[in-house]
């Protein structure tokens, strides 16, 4: 498989990624009766904390070795992409969620 330098797609995919996080959030709290100002904080921190994670903005250790992510998106059979550096998916968060919620 080709590792590709290629940001422009990697930002698309990005966003794509971190809105269907975030979307199924929102859905999986209304699904477990969350609703209103509560379900809309609740997506947010939960969100963030995810992307956080992703970003690889979270200490994440185990056995004493540190976990480092890094985001790559496959763009064909034989082809991923990245941008060269961490993610930035949390970025994306606040637009999506005004999006969401029409704040």
């Amino acid at each position: 498989m080709d590792l590709k330098l290629e940001p422009e797609k990697f930002e698309e995919a990005q966003e794509a990624f971190i809105t269907e996080i975030i979307q199924s959030i929102r859905v999986k709290l209304i699904e477990g009766g969350v609703e209103g100002r509560q379900m809309e904080e609740l997506t947010a921190n939960i969100a963030f904390s995810i992307a956080s994670i992703i970003d690889d903005t979270t200490q994440i250790e185990t056995d004493d070795t540190q976990i480092k992510p890094y985001l790559t998106f496959r763009s064909g059979d034989d082809e991923i992409i990245h941008c060269g550096e961490n993610s930035y998916t949390y970025e994306y968060v606040i637009g999506i969620l005004k999006e969401l919620f029409d704040v």
